[in-house]
């Protein structure tokens, strides 16, 4: 199965963001309070901003709403809750 955002929507799935700790220790989502940081699926026809499938991006918490499609977990949000996008 697809899914298919309309409008300025966008479907994204949430990763998770190693962070290390300055003695080494890798701290991963389930040990810290999570970022809003996903991976963008899907873009609706009216998305204006400067975003692609696959980029990494800072939401908006508890932004948008939460659907299973074959046991995967992703978001639809608006595209107004995409803050900002994380490059290397």
């Amino acid at each position: 199965m697809r899914l298919v955002p309309l409008q300025d929507r966008v479907v994204i799935k949430m990763t998770e963001i190693e962070e290390t700790t300055k003695s080494g220790l890798i701290l991963t989502g389930s040990a810290k309070e999570k970022p809003q940081c996903a991976e963008i699926v899907a873009l609706g026809p009216d998305v204006k901003i400067n975003v692609k499938i696959g980029d990494k991006v800072f939401t908006k918490k508890f932004a948008g709403v939460e659907v299973k499609v074959d046991k995967e977990e992703l978001h639809i949000i608006g595209q107004s809750d995409i803050l900002a996008i994380l490059e290397d």
